[in-house]
């Protein structure tokens, strides 16, 4: 994945942002642990992360900024996140190199689709909390991260909710919408 991809995955997910309405802010999500404000913040907070790809490469201690973008104007903040998150990765030599986590090393250009991956399913997360159409989602892209996330994912990275990243996979039918796929692959519910 590279920066286009992750672009796509913004222009995916913003107009489920976009539809949120306040009421919703304290609903539930698929993620068990989470509400809809919280994925808000997380939807903001990913991009800034991933906009570090250009400086240090070293996020083995990074800690998110603790703001309640969900209070305020989330959609400038998702915006000016996402920008620098392609600024960041459009760069030059981005996509190269090896990439310090807090779980291990990994190449800069995995780094790619992980950010990629996230943007997009959060936005699958969304829909689905806020009764909007989720399976419709770039089903081009869906399909391609299916194919990328695949071997990236280790069991250990599944479990209880709250506990690991990703729940345990969720079967889904075959010609089920490819963002169906890819959220049950992630441990969702579609």
């Amino acid at each position: 994945m590279d920066a286009e991809s992750f672009a796509r995955a913004v222009r995916s997910s913003r107009p489920v942002l976009v539809a949120v309405r306040p009421e919703q802010l304290d609903d539930p999500t698929p993620c068990a642990s989470w509400k809809v404000r919280d994925l808000i913040n997380h939807m903001v907070q990913a991009p800034e992360f991933a906009a570090t790809v250009a400086g240090t490469r070293d996020f083995s201690n990074h800690r998110g900024e603790e703001v309640d973008h969900a209070a305020g104007d989330y959609l400038a903040a998702y915006d000016t996140a996402t920008g620098r998150a392609l600024d960041a990765l459009r760069g030059e030599g981005a996509l190269e190199g090896m990439v310090k986590m807090p779980f291990g090393e990994l190449p800069a250009a995995a780094f790619a689709t992980i950010a990629t991956g996230d943007a997009f399913v959060h936005g699958w997360d969304l829909a689905k909390a806020t009764g909007q159409a989720a399976g419709d989602l770039d089903p081009a892209l869906a399909e391609e991260l299916l194919v990328e996330v695949q071997p990236l994912m280790p069991d250990n990275f599944r479990g209880a909710d709250g506990v690991t990243p990703f729940g345990p996979r969720v079967e889904v039918a075959d010609d089920a919408p490819a963002a169906d796929r890819l959220a049950g692959f992630l441990g969702r519910q579609p």
